[in-house]
């Protein structure tokens, strides 16, 4: 069952805690007739309740809140994150706006923290074409695309690794995206673009090698958590490949697999969650 529930917040300025104000933002969205999604590691803590204490245990802060929303919103996002109490980088816009990038930044000055929403794509070290899919699951991204926002990161950080650590071992990998990290739909994604499927294999199995180095994890934790990457490496070397994927592979890692992603290209950018 979902984990999701409902503050009911009518609040117009930003609240102190992290899941109030991203659940408050969504269901403000909501009624204005904007989709609007959670995504990072807020949304990891939607779908983890059972496992949630990991975090504590583990030592994983939230830092800021991540969004995803469709370009038909675009124009109407800036008036209604003024609306609820944030303020734009409006000279971040016009930057992006120049490069074609679909991605907006707001600032809760308040507590300090930043909001960052995306469009249509999560243009990073790989893409991920998110169009037609934020219907899926409420008030987050599905747990494929969480995941799969995490695995696309060349110089995979430790925030990342613990973020899937807790996803994987509060579900399980199967075909469907209700509860469930949808390992078809990851094996298919990956079966037409082998750099980030070498990027995700590679991210994969450098979750299981970071899990014996948290001891706050018990031996039924790392089992766990190993047995489902496995899983998941097996249904996307399972999946059959396309021709172009296969003419890439030739290639391999002699030519850059990814795009380099700066963070610090424009002042005051934020480093992702």
């Amino acid at each position: 069952m979902l984990y999701y529930v409902s503050y009911g917040v009518v609040a117009m300025e930003p609240l102190t805690d992290f899941m109030q104000e991203a659940m408050r933002i969504v269901e403000l969205a909501e009624k204005k007739g904007m989709i609007l999604r959670v995504m990072g590691a807020c949304a990891v803590r939607v779908h983890c309740p059972e496992y949630e204490y990991l975090y504590k245990k583990i030592g994983r802060e939230l830092s800021d809140i991540d969004f995803f929303s469709y370009s038909k919103f675009q124009s109407d996002m800036k008036k209604f994150f003024e609306d609820i109490g944030y303020k734009p980088r409006e000279y971040i816009f016009k930057y992006w706006e120049r490069t074609g990038l679909l991605r907006q930044i707001y600032d809760d000055e308040k507590n300090k923290r930043v909001v960052d929403v995306f469009f249509d794509e999560l243009s990073m070290c790989h893409t991920i074409n998110l169009r037609g899919r934020l219907k899926l699951d409420y008030p987050t991204i599905t747990l494929s695309d969480i995941l799969l926002q995490k695995l696309q990161i060349i110089k995979l950080n430790e925030k990342d690794i613990k973020d899937t650590i807790v996803l994987l071992r509060e579900h399980e990998v199967g075909a469907k995206d209700e509860e469930t990290v949808n390992g078809k739909y990851i094996a298919n994604l990956l079966s037409k673009d082998w750099g980030f499927y070498y990027t995700v294999i590679t991210n994969l199995n450098r979750v299981k090698d970071f899990l014996k180095k948290y001891k706050a994890l018990t031996k039924e934790d790392c089992n766990d958590v190993s047995t489902k990457v496995d899983e998941l490496l097996r249904v996307i070397q399972k999946e059959p490949k396309s021709l172009k994927w296969k003419v890439r592979e030739k290639i391999g890692t002699r030519k850059k697999w990814y795009t380099e992603v700066e963070e610090a290209t424009l002042p005051g950018t934020p480093m992702r969650d």
